[in-house]
């Protein structure tokens, strides 16, 4: 059924609502983290005697999501797109139940998770075998210490598949060495409380390393971990302005860059085609990431990547691509290059624009091409960002077809229909979260209509096109002049009615400038005159005509173009840009088929001037031209100087005319082709897309729910009797010296041995690290 500009307004609206109107990132957008809310459950009050037990749980209401949040299979953790438990599920189940046993609560939620982690490890693993992320391996086997050392018997059931992965974890450490080297990311240290007790980790090194927000490098898990060793104040208030924020369960990571999941928002709405329905809060987005990414923080990072990949689509200038002059920045990329993949994808996208003098980004694109190809070699599944299963498919449709060759229609389509990015899990340090708003189904149909309305309307421009029959005229001239007079004649009164003007005359003088150029080359060809290059050029990029169809449907845009700049002699600088391009882009593909048309073309004329030339440094020196006048019309229409007469939209325009020749002559005459556009235009205007709304995740059974909500209410009225804190020897069977914590005491595990005194007065110099952390540690974007 064809859609209705109603239907989709009404879309648009909802979506507005859903998405644009109350954008709350940490109750509304990011789905919360199962293993560092159990982190935060695990920690116990301050109690003012400190002769006395805790009191319970210094963050109730974790604990009370631990209740609530299990799935009906038993695990805690994310799906992924096909409703499965993903890989995180493994360590967040066991951080969960640990919580658990801590205070004696859930032991239906415990056996559940025990036997999701015992079923179903090795088949977990065994899909990864090879491509274990190095974050699992340093928390998965400490998940497993920690519930064995706290009595839940899971060691055996896993040991065959812990054994590999244990291996993999020495290797990592011996690999990278002192926790103190930043030089892999993320830094052991921020994997605080899943160190094994070999890496000698001091209070000192802790209390150095804080953020002067008081948290281990934005993670919760690590915080928790480092306040229940050190009892630092400091980390104390982190965690209670982090469970403030985020009472229903507390995202991955603490604060998280708002700015960075905007953009992907933009990013997203603008690959789906709808950025026209959104474009006063992009605006609104874009903006403000212009104001921030020049605050001197971090610009090497995934926020600034999507910065200047949708800005400069928006009239802002900038640069990221410092550090392809640093060398030791340029080999730790190329060390973690698995890791930076959506990185290196994000600058080759963004440097598909570049204009004249931007040097860097050529450097920037060949090194970001470069480690996309040789990690596509390699399939390398690691990526610090996201795990989306076409992520590869995606990238190799990036490097095999430049953006400018692309159609925008097209382009809408492949990202509609590679559809499990929207259900793509996005990396944190030790488990997936969701962006819910990537993850709507009433944006993804919005897209799908919107594409749909669009066919809809190239089918009707085709049936007007029909309309052009020859039946009862003589001769091709006749036909030509016939149907050439009518669409004349027509848009002048199309214009007349909305405009107000009469642009007849001057839509005339655009054909008769036309067929000029097409008489001045046919007298050429009959007399044998060889032109000079510049002679043949200011012919052919009137003869390629491309400017009488841009010239005349920017009359009919909103603003539409000025009727003085229809005249040949007022031609913008963009227009002359895309003539030329038009004409060196035919010439490029097309000089072999014209050669045996006995016609004169631009790569020929080149190789008849420079006898001692090959063919392929004609070819060469005519690329070299059409790059220059791309850039030309790339900065015209992107930039707010030059052109300045002509109104945005079109540019725009000029913009889609030029991607509409390169895809036609991009790699091969594709043009004078019968068969190779035939699949595009039938995708492009024929056929709708599949609606890719997402499957619905599954959820838990209503009676798991309340009974779960049941259970969650005991954590209020329950007074923690039996002294369940963490040296509690029959719920936590760890042999070691508490540690001083505020007014309590904590446990630490023997496997996790910090070799600093239990003393609580320690004046640190906090944030040293974290701050360097920020800044140098760019591929997360905090």
């Amino acid at each position: 059924m064809e859609s209705s500009p109603f239907s989709i307004e009404t879309l648009v609206k909802k979506v507005r609502e859903e998405i644009f109107s109350t954008f709350d990132v940490y109750n509304s957008f990011v789905s919360a983290s199962a293993y560092d809310t159990a982190w935060l459950a695990m920690i116990p009050a301050e109690n003012p005697n400190k002769f006395e037990q805790c009191c319970g749980p210094m963050f109730k209401g974790c604990l009370e999501w631990v209740l609530n949040n299990q799935k009906e299979e038993g695990f805690w953790g994310e799906r992924d797109m096909n409703g499965l438990p993903t890989i995180d599920s493994l360590p967040s189940t066991l951080a969960c139940i640990v919580a658990l046993k801590k205070w004696n609560l859930g032991d239906t939620n415990i056996n559940k998770g025990l036997a999701f982690v015992r079923e179903n490890s090795e088949t977990l693993l065994k899909e990864r075998h090879h491509s274990l992320p190095r974050w699992f391996t340093i928390v998965f086997p400490a998940m497993v210490e920690l519930a064995q050392a706290t009595g839940l018997g899971v060691d055996d059931e896993v040991k065959g598949v812990l054994a590999d992965v244990l291996l993999k974890r020495q290797q990592f450490l011996e690999t990278e060495g002192d926790v103190n080297d930043y030089q892999y990311y993320p830094p052991l240290l921020s994997f605080l409380e899943a160190l094994p007790s070999t890496c000698d980790i001091d209070r000192e090194t802790i209390l150095k390393s804080l953020n002067k927000d008081g948290s281990l490098f934005q993670s919760p898990s690590a915080t928790a971990y480092a306040f229940m060793a050190t009892g630092e104040r400091k980390c104390k208030e982190y965690l209670e302005r982090l469970v403030r924020r985020c009472p229903r369960g507390v995202p991955p990571m603490y604060p998280m860059d708002e700015e960075l999941i905007k953009l992907s928002l933009v990013n997203q709405v603008t690959r789906l085609g709808l950025a026209e329905h959104f474009s006063g809060e992009i605006e609104v987005i874009l903006s403000e990431a212009y104001r921030q990414g020049h605050d001197g923080i971090a610009l090497f990072s995934r926020r600034y990547f999507y910065m200047y990949l949708c800005s400069k689509s928006n009239a802002f200038a900038g640069s990221f691509c410092w550090f392809v002059h640093d060398e030791d920045i340029l080999a730790h990329i190329e060390r973690n290059s698995g890791y930076f993949m959506s990185a290196m994808l994000n600058i080759y996208r963004a440097t598909d624009l570049m204009f004249s003098g931007e040097n860097e980004l050529k450097e920037a694109r060949s090194f970001a091409r470069k480690l996309l190809e040789k990690n596509m070699r390699r399939r390398c599944e690691e990526d610090g960002l996201l795990e989306m299963p076409s992520f590869h498919e995606v990238v190799e449709y990036e490097l095999s077809l430049p953006w400018i060759a692309r159609l925008d229609h097209l382009d809408h389509r492949f990202w509609i229909e590679a559809n499990d990015h929207v259900d793509a899990l996005w990396i944190a340090k030790a488990s997936f979260y969701r962006l819910s708003c990537l993850h709507n189904d009433k944006l993804m149909k919005l897209a799908v209509e919107n594409y749909k309305l669009r066919q809809s309307i190239y089918q009707r421009e085709l049936e007007e096109v029909t309309r052009w029959d020859g039946k009862g005229l003589c001769g091709h001239g006749r036909i030509i002049f016939e149907a050439l007079d009518g669409l004349v004649t027509d848009n002048a009164k199309k214009h007349l009615r909305q405009q107000g003007s009469d642009i007849t005359d001057n839509l005339r003088d655009i054909w008769r400038e036309t067929f000029g150029s097409w008489l001045v080359e046919t007298t050429r060809s009959n007399n044998g005159y060889i032109p000079s290059m510049e002679e043949y050029l200011d012919t052919g990029m009137i003869s390629i005509a491309n400017h009488t169809i841009v010239l005349p449907a920017s009359c009919f845009l909103n603003p539409n173009l000025p009727t003085h700049k229809l005249k040949p002699s007022q031609y913008e600088p963009i227009t002359k840009s895309l003539m030329a391009s038009s004409r060196l882009l035919n010439d490029i593909q097309s000089y072999q088929k014209e050669q045996l048309d006995g016609k004169t073309n631009l790569v020929l004329l080149h190789l008849k001037g420079n006898p001692n030339a090959e063919i392929e440094d004609s070819i060469s020196y005519v690329k070299g031209m059409l790059d220059e006048k791309k850039t030309e019309l790339l900065e015209h229409a992107l930039m707010d100087y030059g052109s300045n007469d002509l109104p945005k939209p079109c540019k725009l325009l000029h913009l889609s005319c030029l991607k509409v020749f390169q895809m036609f002559f991009n790699s091969s005459n594709r043009f004078d082709s019968d068969t190779e556009l035939f699949h595009d235009i039938k995708r492009g205007i024929y056929i709708p897309p599949e609606n890719p709304v997402p499957r619905r995740i599954p959820s838990p059974s209503k009676t798991e729910t309340k009974c779960s909500k049941v259970k969650a209410r005991l954590i209020s009225e329950s007074k923690y009797q039996g002294g369940r804190n963490f040296n509690t020897g029959q719920n936590f069977a760890w042999s070691a010296t508490p540690i001083s914590v505020g007014r309590d005491k904590v446990v630490i595990p023997p496997k996790f041995r910090l070799c600093f005194p239990a003393t609580k007065d320690f004046w640190g110099t906090a944030g040293v690290r974290g701050n360097f952390g920020r800044s140098f540690l760019w591929g997360r974007g905090y």
